[in-house]
């Protein structure tokens, strides 16, 4: 089963190397990882996806993660309202003919067209992954000739608000 777990790590040197190494150790395969600055530039969120036999593996794998030095915090969000994107960069083989075909297959998935070539074009697209995947399904037809894909970037969705008679109520 595939888990997604965010870090709030110090954003230092070997912070990524110690935290992958741990995963490795458990012989977790990482699916996907993102790594990026906060609104803080000395923390860093770290985003993985990882697939696990039980939750009973992903429950340990988390206690190891909090006894870290620089792990801040650490949360299994697979389960929780989150908003996720992942960011794909896709060069396709066209012939000038294709480029207004190619232009209305990947408008419908608001993606953008960023680089036009003689023989090629690069497209930008991001969202969740099923949409993702479904314009490289539409895609592959005109021969994919390079893909550079992020892997999942993931929140937890706000806080919800709701009034009531005169005082504000925090869900989480």
């Amino acid at each position: 089963m595939k888990r997604t777990i965010t870090a709030l790590v110090n954003n230092t040197s070997g912070v990524l190397n110690r935290i992958t190494g741990l995963f490795a150790r458990r012989n977790f395969n990482i699916e996907s990882i993102t790594v990026g600055i906060t609104e803080n530039p000395s923390i860093s969120r770290m985003t993985f996806v990882v697939v696990v036999d039980t939750i009973g593996n992903i429950d340990q794998v988390i206690k190891q993660l909090n006894k870290q030095v620089d792990i801040l915090k650490v949360r299994d969000i697979t389960d929780e309202q989150t908003v996720a994107r992942e960011l794909a960069l896709i060069k396709v083989g066209v012939t000038p003919q294709q480029r207004g075909e190619i232009a209305a297959l990947v408008n419908p998935f608001r993606a953008a067209i960023i680089d036009v070539a003689r023989e090629n074009m690069t497209i930008e697209i991001t969202g969740d992954h099923e949409k993702v995947e479904a314009l490289l399904d539409l895609l592959r037809p005109y021969g994919i000739q390079d893909l550079a894909r992020t892997g999942i970037t993931a929140l937890k969705r706000g806080t919800k608000r709701s009034l009531d008679t005169n005082r504000i109520t925090l869900i989480n």
